[in-house]
């Protein structure tokens, strides 16, 4: 792939965005069920309507857009395609682009997915993706590299809302600490010295309560689970602590259920956003 300038640190751009737009994420996350109840076919062209409205409606105002590749990757080549064409249109339009992928692996593997996401010449380059750590942080490695290189993120899973998710991130390492503080401690060091925010994130649901490690990490907190999920803006402080102001939460049937009416998408958004400034603020 052919090199291009790096961007300014995705770390930079997301406090800027925050700053600006408001501290949220809304995922694109079209489920057949959602689909339907916007009156859409469960297929390519449903896909399609979907998924440009939200672009259309959301992309020139909220700081992150997070498009869940799972459901567009069930359509096969085709749905590839659709999500190709909104990654540009939501990063024209100002967007960050959090590609939710939660991809792991080791080696070339982990270096292929790397450049899928991370290199500024794919079509799939997005500003940020989701990664599982569980095959150990280092393996990690050449999509943190990758990330550097291209001025891109990652956010890396910590402590996630599934309850299931607790026999693997609360178990406790040969040194006695819980294996999310051990990640979350990789998170902080590849964080050290950035300003004003490091560009390694964690995922750590907003559903959790006290999430028994502290998550001052120097890099931002994407929170699944405000809005459908059953959090609320107003929990934001007490599962984060101190580290509340480099949360973006993440919002996605909450919003979208508003759909398909553009306005009502926008207004939707931005009452999340409202809320979660003035839960952030005290």
């Amino acid at each position: 792939m052919t090199p291009q300038q790096p961007l300014e640190p995705f770390g930079t751009r997301l406090r800027r965005a925050m700053d600006t737009r408001g501290p949220l994420c809304v995922g694109i996350d079209p489920h057949a069920s959602l689909l339907t109840a916007w009156g859409l076919g469960d297929d390519i062209a449903g896909l399609e309507r979907f998924t440009r409205t939200v672009v259309e409606a959301l992309a020139d105002r909220v700081a992150v857009l997070k498009p869940q590749s799972a459901f567009f990757e069930r359509f096969g080549s085709r749905g590839i395609a659709v999500l190709e064409k909104a990654v540009a249109e939501a990063r024209s339009a100002g967007a960050l682009v959090l590609m939710d992928a939660k991809r792991g692996d080791i080696g070339s593997t982990m270096g292929a997915y790397a450049a899928t996401y991370l290199d500024q010449g794919s079509p799939l380059f997005s500003d940020a993706v989701t990664l599982s750590p569980y095959l150990g942080f280092g393996s990690l490695r050449p999509a943190l590299d990758a990330a550097v290189l291209s001025g891109a993120g990652v956010f890396v899973l910590a402590l996630t809302s599934n309850p299931e998710g607790a026999e693997v991130q609360r178990a406790t390492t040969l040194d006695g600490r819980p294996l999310a503080r051990v990640m979350l401690d990789h998170m902080a060091a590849e964080n050290e010295g950035a300003d004003p925010l490091g560009s390694v994130g964690a995922v750590v649901g907003a559903t959790l309560g006290d999430p028994g490690v502290r998550l001052d990490i120097n890099g931002p907190l994407l929170a699944p689970g405000i809005g459908a999920q059953g959090a609320t803006p107003a929990d934001l402080p007490r599962v984060f602590g101190s580290a509340v102001g480099n949360v973006v939460p993440s919002v996605s049937r909450g919003v979208l259920r508003h759909g398909p009416d553009t306005a009502a998408l926008r207004d939707s958004a931005a009452r999340f956003a409202d809320e979660v400034r003035t839960a952030v603020a005290g």
